[in-house]
């Protein structure tokens, strides 16, 4: 970076004062052109206005540029901020819909499985209602069959009984009126034995 020209002078009268002579009897005091040192200084004064502007708008332009860099970067951070909460609010959502899709999964398969049961339930007792009805009619045909069959029992007991017995009478009759015949042999047939019936709980 070039100095300025204040600098410049400020050297110029440094080297100026380097190259006075001292004045005779002292290693302090120097003999000075005054024409030459209140130009320098002249200028120097004249210079310093300039150059204080001059910094001051190296300053207003540091400043500005540090503000915009810090407005630039302010707003890096406002957008950055946007997007984590935008991410956080995508995230959110993304949460709460996979809940919501697991709470309704949930509640779908056990309504399904609800309905598996009551289906099996009222099966099986369409089933034991079904078996129930059949061992009734089942039941109340055993009845009427038994019924029957010593109904129909008693009845062939009381009638062969009966034949019997006006068998004998005729054969007796016979014998009185011829007694020298020999009475026909009859011998009567063993009743058919009757399959056992189980006995009405």
């Amino acid at each position: 970076m070039a100095s300025s020209r204040i600098e410049q002078i400020i050297e110029e009268i440094e080297e100026y004062i380097d190259s006075c002579k001292f004045q005779p009897l002292s290693s302090t005091k120097i003999v000075v052109n005054k024409e030459e040192l209140e130009e320098l200084l002249r200028e120097l004064r004249m210079k310093t206005p300039d150059e204080i502007k001059r910094y001051q708008k190296i300053i207003s332009n540091k400043d500005a540029i540090l503000e915009d860099a810090q407005q630039k970067a302010d707003a890096i951070i406002a957008e950055a901020n946007t997007k984590a909460q935008q991410i956080v609010s995508e995230s959110e959502v993304m949460r709460i819909a996979v809940e919501q899709s697991k709470q309704l999964i949930d509640e779908t398969n056990a309504q399904a499985q609800d309905i598996m049961d009551r289906a099996t339930e009222d099966s099986n007792n369409i089933r034991m209602s079904a078996i129930r009805y059949t061992d009734d009619m089942l039941a109340n045909l055993e009845k009427i069959m038994s019924h029957t069959i010593d109904t129909a029992g008693t009845k062939y007991s009381n009638f062969i009984n009966s034949l019997q017995s006006c068998y004998d009478i005729v054969s007796k009759n016979r014998s009185e009126l011829s007694p020298t015949v020999e009475p026909s042999s009859y011998t009567q047939p063993e009743e058919e034995e009757l399959p056992e019936q189980p006995l009405d709980e």
